[in-house]
């Protein structure tokens, strides 16, 4: 997940007992109980023009942001650096675009993907995924009328975010954002 480029408003979740460093599998279960959370879905700010996040706290010291989507938002080619995570489209539909490949994680400024490494997922409301450490993907909101409203979550909390252009089968590593970047 891309962190929003809007101003986040202020709310937590309740945070877990546990201290120990979350699964793939919990941080799927909190986006999900989280993306259930009606009351809590409903205290996000919308903004027509951009994203809005409100920044949650996850279990065993994870990072996680609950983020409206205003239509035809997107984040653009992104991974999560060393971070597993997991995402819930709490509202509306997400589509997720992925590589199903697994890249260097240094020394490199462009690469040439290889045919049939391309995932395409649509996450309507209650659906989401977890993924592993270095997953490239991009998430799109393509309603040209309604919001989207997701909850994410990623342990270790993200120390940075590579982002990438792409242009057919070629992948440029284009910045890389760290945590006082977006926060």
């Amino acid at each position: 997940m891309s962190l929003p480029s809007s101003s986040p408003a202020s709310a937590a979740a309740p945070a877990s007992a546990s201290t120990a460093a979350p699964t793939q599998a919990e941080l799927l279960d909190f986006v999900r109980r989280a993306a259930a959370d009606a009351e809590l879905i409903a205290s996000l700010p919308l903004d027509p023009e951009g994203r809005t996040w409100v920044r949650l706290a996850g279990p065993g010291g994870s990072e996680a942001w609950l983020i409206g989507w205003p239509p035809g938002t997107g984040t653009g080619w992104h991974d999560h650096a060393d971070s597993v995570g997991a995402f819930v489209t709490a509202a509306g539909e997400l589509k997720e675009n992925a590589l199903a490949a697994r890249l260097p994680t240094d020394g490199w400024k462009t690469l040439e993907l290889n045919d049939g490494v391309d995932r395409e997922r649509r996450l309507t409301a209650g659906k989401g995924r977890a993924f592993g450490r270095h997953h490239v993907h991009e998430v799109l909101n393509e309603s040209a009328d309604r919001h989207a409203v997701s909850v994410h979550a990623y342990y270790p909390p993200l120390p940075q975010i590579r982002r990438y252009s792409r242009s057919g089968q070629t992948l440029r590593l284009e910045q890389v954002e760290r945590p006082q970047d977006w926060q």
